[in-house]
């Protein structure tokens, strides 16, 4: 990473330097491949009174340049707040890339591997169903109701209190058991 510190109306410190270098050498926690990073520093006169500025300026690969100006009464103050704000502007920017990653194909199936046997047991669920076997009915009765309606078996009790099925074939006759 390029690092360029600079003073206009003003002298930066060895130890102003220093902080600042060490600030940004900090940066490099995130894993954002920074190119390259310029600190500004400049003084104004206004109303009497000294006010200093701070200029950084992130390069990032493939992402947009990162400004950050800030300005303060304290020419230490005003850094501070400058780097702060520029890694919260670079932990913005980690956390996006952590947390967005990109669904690969093997996860897509893995997905609709597991809708697919959620289906398949949601197909084969057994649905209990209350059966009117209150009295005894005749084979020849069932036989009759079997036919008009379109049900493939038919439970009953016959006179001899035996649960009976009677079923379709699929050669279009009928089954007793």
């Amino acid at each position: 990473m390029n690092i360029s510190l600079t003073g206009r109306n003003i002298e930066l410190t060895e130890s102003m330097k220093e902080h600042m270098k060490s600030s940004i050498d900090a940066f490099k926690k995130y894993n954002l491949d920074i190119i390259s990073t310029s600190a500004v520093a400049s003084s104004s006169h206004k109303k009497g009174k000294e006010h200093f500025n701070i200029e950084f300026v992130l390069n990032l690969p493939q992402k947009h340049t990162i400004v950050i100006n800030q300005n303060d009464g304290d020419l230490h103050a005003a850094i501070d707040m400058a780097l702060e704000r520029a890694e919260k502007a670079l932990r913005r920017l980690h956390d996006k890339e952590v947390d967005h990653q990109k669904v690969g194909l093997n996860e897509i199936k893995a997905e609709l591997s597991d809708v697919k046997e959620a289906e398949a047991e949601m197909e084969d669920e057994i649905v209990p169903v209350e059966l009117d076997l209150y009295k005894p009915r005749e084979v020849e009765d069932v036989l009759n109701d079997l036919k008009e309606s379109g049900k493939m078996f038919d439970i009953f009790i016959d006179h001899e209190d035996k649960t009976r099925v009677l079923y379709k074939r699929n050669d279009g006759k009928f089954g007793l058991y």
